[in-house]
């Protein structure tokens, strides 16, 4: 890849909708899907004379994942009112932190293609989410609407120091952190139903010939819903900034200002919407109805213990323990703690964990594909615990079961439900011993006198047909390794 004539700067702002029922401050169902504005109350529509109330579970989540992402964790913290009007925000205000948010100065650490990279976090704090914007996409002129189901929905903004260098780097951190607060218990991050959310800010720094460098003004992106949307826009914004930096003298004299930009997905463009706010224009004040909140040790213990192993523990246990690759580690624990626990059953059981690493991150993963379930889902509708996927490798290498073969009796025990022996034995697979395997390797050679003379003139590749043959009459129950070293050896005698 050439490379860049600058240097690219993004910070991501990370919105997860939080695990719990009801919302931040009342009682109101939290569940994806509802009629529109079906899930609302006084207290998150903004009536007059309602009071908040915190929810306990909320900020019990929202501690773990602090953790999780090496916060330092605040002791006392309060809430405070963010004020701005928007169609979608009942009350005019939004209920967030400002000054004294409960967690800040973390980070984590993501896989770059320079090595592990740690990204700096500045703070993550709670707040009340905002309602949702239904717009005419047709250009017909039609109203607007507005659903209120996801006011109060609690949530948790993730805000990164400036530290990741490329759309790349933007995406694989978006990734490290679904990962990370969906096993942790955190969050389910859908990022299809807006529980995962991204605004990036970006610029770059252009070098001049004189020594001097051009710092374009910073861009916040807002609410980019998809890994894919990441990548794209922070590399197509990058490169406007570049363009314009180029022929408009304003940025060499500092005279561009901050600003926001939507971006559209049809046509792979960033558009710039409005001038940046700063943060007096939102005039935060404590918020009056609720009291401030004092985190104690045994509350952050109890937060640390839910945590369980995080990814990145994992991945090196995985490697030390197994002796995988980082590559198949990774594989591994991005499909989530049931995946690599039911792997580490399977590599228990057969002694084999390359093996069994293989046949979950490639043919199960491929079923996945195939069926469009999660793991859980699969595995309950085909029935293929860790013990028959076990079983598979161990009557693998018991029956000298060839790739294809092997890969037969996997699509039987899938769709028939049935273990690895039962499947063996409805596809009509025996086992061949090596007195009857030589006995079928002389049979080809026999039947295939010309490629038997090929061979022996230096054309290696004749051996293909009588290897084929062999494979054939022994129905896949012998490795293809060890019919070629036969085939030769028996060429050989009758030379």
């Amino acid at each position: 890849m050439a490379e860049l004539p600058y240097r690219i700067v993004i910070g991501l702002e990370v919105h997860v909708q939080l695990l719990t029922k009801t919302k931040l401050f009342c009682g109101c169902s939290t569940r994806f899907g509802l009629p529109p504005n079906s899930a609302t109350c006084p207290v998150c529509i903004g009536m007059p004379g309602v009071l908040p109330v915190m929810n306990r579970r909320a900020f019990d989540l929202s501690l773990r994942a602090a953790l999780a992402l090496n916060c330092e964790i605040a002791t006392f913290t309060k809430w405070d009112r963010k004020n701005y009007y928007y169609p979608d925000l009942p009350k005019n205000y939004q209920i967030s932190q400002y000054d004294l948010p409960f967690s800040h100065d973390g980070w984590l650490e993501i896989d770059t293609t320079a090595g592990r990279k740690r990204i700096g976090i500045i703070r993550a704090h709670l707040e009340e989410d905002a309602g949702k914007m239904l717009h005419d996409e047709h250009g017909t002129g039609k109203d607007s609407l507005v659903d209120l189901n996801r006011t109060g929905t609690p949530l948790l903004e993730i805000v990164s120091q400036p530290d990741l260098s490329s759309p790349e780097e933007a995406k694989a951190y978006l990734e490290e952190i679904r990962l990370l607060l969906r096993e942790i218990g955190v969050s389910d991050c859908e990022m299809q139903e807006g529980s995962l959310r991204c605004d990036a800010n970006i610029n770059i720094h252009v070098p001049q010939a004189d020594g001097a460098v051009i710092k374009t003004p910073i861009v916040e992106v807002k609410n980019l819903n998809s890994f894919r949307a990441v990548e794209r826009a922070m590399k197509y914004e990058a490169q406007r900034q570049y363009n314009e930096a180029l022929h408009d003298s304003n940025y060499r004299l500092g005279q561009v200002s901050k600003a926001t930009a939507g971006w559209d997905e049809n046509l792979g463009e960033t558009k710039i919407q409005r001038r940046k706010e700063e943060a007096s224009d939102y005039r935060y004040l404590p918020e009056p109805d609720l009291v401030p909140v004092v985190v104690d040790a045994a509350w952050l213990e109890r937060a640390r213990s839910a945590m369980g192993e995080l990814p990145s523990v994992q991945r090196v246990r995985l490697v030390e323990q197994y002796g995988l690759s980082a590559y198949d580690v990774g594989v591994l624990t991005q499909q989530g703690r049931a995946f690599v626990s039911d792997f580490e059953e399977v590599a228990n059981r057969c002694g084999d964990s390359k093996a069994a690493c293989n046949w979950m991150t490639n043919k199960v993963l491929a079923s996945l594909k195939e069926k469009k379930e999660d793991y859980q889902t699969f595995r309950s509708n085909s029935e293929l615990t860790p013990e028959r996927l076990a079983g598979l490798i161990a009557e693998q290498k018991a029956a000298s079961l060839n790739k294809q073969a092997a890969e037969e009796v996997y699509n039987r025990m899938v769709n028939a439900r049935v273990d690895a022996k039962t499947a063996i034995g409805q596809l009509g697979i025996k086992a061949v011993d090596a007195g009857a395997l030589v006995e079928i390797v002389r049979r080809a050679i026999a039947a295939n006198p010309k490629a038997v003379a090929d061979f022996k003139a230096g054309k290696t590749k004749a051996a293909q047909a009588i290897k084929g043959a062999v494979m054939r009459e022994a129905k896949g129950a012998v490795k293809p390794e060890i019919v070629e070293q036969l085939i030769v050896e028996e060429i050989q005698k009758t030379s």
